[in-house]
């Protein structure tokens, strides 16, 4: 479960939404969505079961690398043909938004924190190539976060290595002059998902809808403006209030044999919604190109998609 808040205060929330009087233009769309997260270089190779077996890893699992798996990324390069992407929730996120608005380049700015080494070039690079303004903080105690995904068959055996991403510093990065001139300059910020958010918050209740409620009731700082909230269920409805309020939005059907990997469904649907909640379109079309944008990754491998996507 995906949880958004549009809120009015940045980095302490999800998204915040510009005013009506700033509907931004094409030109004022660079920089305008702001991002900030754990930034990954995702790995991908069609390894073996002998490769699994080294590591004891499972076929199809998602796991946290732990000491033994540290010389498996350095492993799976040398043995395997692999494919690299700019990968991590909120990267991914700001990629796929990217993506969906195409022209111009660099509507999302994205910080994280990454190492000064191979990996980090490489990750550098895929971020420039997928048109995102990632201005990182680099440092030399950790190495880059890394997610290998290792294919055998339909299985994807996912373990992430969060290394630097989990070295960010604020007063080092975010706080510098040219760096905070870019979390100004935007209108929407989006920082973090919540999965475990009921549970969080004492709700007492599995409920979506009620969950919505009470997520949508919790205090709040700017009073001028109701606080909106969505949730996705996976393949059921997503589940939106606004004020009293409670909207259930179906998904786009999909057929089982056409579903490749739902593991980026979370994170394009959040790109999707962003793509549209940056250039000031209601939230029920935020809704239907979040469930655009999932619907069209599930289909591919690993957060990635076609060249253009045909959204309207």
């Amino acid at each position: 479960i995906y949880s958004l808040c549009i809120e009015q205060h940045p980095l302490n929330i999800c998204f915040r939404a510009p005013q009506a009087s700033q509907t931004p233009t094409p030109t004022h769309l660079q920089n305008a969505l702001f991002g900030m997260g754990n930034p990954l270089l995702d790995i991908c190779a069609v390894v073996d079961k002998d490769f699994l077996d080294k590591y004891g890893l499972k076929p199809n699992d998602q796991i946290l690398a732990e000491e033994k798996h540290k010389e498996m990324f350095e492993e799976i390069v040398k043995k395997f043909k692999v494919e690299y992407h700019a990968g991590g929730a909120t990267q991914n996120s700001v990629k796929v938004a990217q993506w969906m608005i195409q022209e111009p380049h660099k509507v999302a700015t994205f910080f994280g924190c990454i190492g000064k080494d191979k990996f980090g070039k490489i990750l550098k690079e895929k971020a420039e190539e997928a048109h995102v303004d990632a201005h990182y903080y680099e440092q030399s105690q950790e190495p880059t976060g890394t997610c290998a995904a290792c294919i055998t068959g339909d299985n994807r055996s996912l373990i992430a290595n969060l290394a630097a991403a989990n070295c960010y510093k604020k007063e080092k990065h975010l706080d510098l002059a040219e760096n905070w001139k870019l979390v100004e300059k935007a209108q929407v910020y989006y920082i973090a998902e919540a999965a475990t958010f009921a549970r969080e918050q004492g709700f007492e209740t599995e409920d979506i809808e009620e969950i919505a409620k009470k997520a949508q009731s919790l205090p709040k700082e700017n009073k001028k403006r109701q606080r909106i909230v969505v949730f996705t269920q996976g393949k059921e409805g997503t589940v939106m209030t606004k004020g009293d309020k409670v909207e259930t939005f179906p998904v786009l059907e999909i057929d089982q044999s056409e579903m490749v990997d739902t593991n980026g469904a979370g994170d394009a649907f959040v790109g999707g919604f962003l793509s549209q909640l940056v250039q000031d379109k209601t939230f029920e079309q935020c809704i239907r190109a979040g469930h655009y944008a999932a619907n069209v990754i599930i289909r591919h491998a690993g957060c990635t998609f076609p060249e253009k996507p045909d959204f309207h």
